[in-house]
């Protein structure tokens, strides 16, 4: 995936970078420097007024609002801060929702099928048994679980996400990132906007926006068991540079 030259209303400029299959990046900038902007532009969700974005040998921007809508149901994903689940479903009916309208037609598959997908999802991010609860009985460390579960149903090739942790406390934050980083490891792309170093520093690379460029860029690489308080500290040392 690689975007360049994304405008839109002024709020981003002249922003080139791309991603490698597998990746996982995070941008990270002040309030209002066009994070999200960024990240509604790569999905498909806005269009920019100027510049190309593509995933693989797919340009985004060229694609119709139908074309585009068909793109991220089947090749992306998306876990936002706000968990926009249905309050009249339980937890494994909102899992279901996006691969059952993916599905539709002779070809997709079964109800059962799906359903499985669905429980073996919840078995690996560890919210088994919540199934029958609704968004109302469960903690926000398991509803943004879940919204995971839902994101990944497609068997996308990259997940976006939106401050995926801001509206949890620190024990459910570090639970979801790591549940984020396992799907990474496991070959799903991700590309994350936070505001949190302890987020950011769980990604292999780090983009800062500063009044909507990219003003600067960490290589970290792949995150490995007990080098978490390392890289904690020379992201927390980079922001610091950056005028965090």
């Amino acid at each position: 995936l690689w975007a360049e030259n994304l405008t839109k209303e002024h709020i981003l400029h002249k922003i080139s970078f791309d991603m490698e299959p597998g990746e996982m990046l995070a941008v990270m900038g002040p309030s209002g420097s066009g994070k999200s902007t960024l990240l509604y532009n790569v999905a498909g969700m806005d269009q920019p007024t100027g510049g190309q974005v593509w995933l693989g040998d797919v340009e985004i921007t060229k694609l119709s609002e139908d074309e585009k809508a068909r793109l991220r149901l089947h090749r992306m994903g998306f876990v936002f801060q706000q968990m926009n689940m249905m309050a009249n479903l339980n937890l494994l009916d909102n899992i279901l929702l996006p691969a059952i309208q993916a599905n539709r037609g002779r070809d997709g598959k079964s109800k059962e099928e799906l359903n499985l997908r669905a429980r073996r999802l919840m078995e690996k991010l560890g919210i088994t048994g919540l199934e029958s609860r609704r968004i109302t009985q469960v903690s926000g460390g398991q509803l943004q679980r879940a919204c995971i579960c839902r994101s990944m149903m497609n068997e996308p090739e990259i997940l976006f996400a939106d401050e995926p942790t801001g509206a949890l406390n620190k024990s459910a934050a570090g639970e979801v990132m790591g549940e984020l980083v396992k799907l990474n490891r496991e070959g799903t792309t991700v590309l994350l906007v936070t505001h949190d170093s302890r987020v950011a520093s769980s990604c292999d690379r780090i983009i800062y926006l500063l009044d909507g460029r990219i003003s600067a860029e960490l290589r970290m690489g792949k995150i490995v068991a007990g080098d978490e308080k390392q890289r904690e500290e020379k992201v927390a040392k980079w922001l610091m540079e950056m005028g965090w």
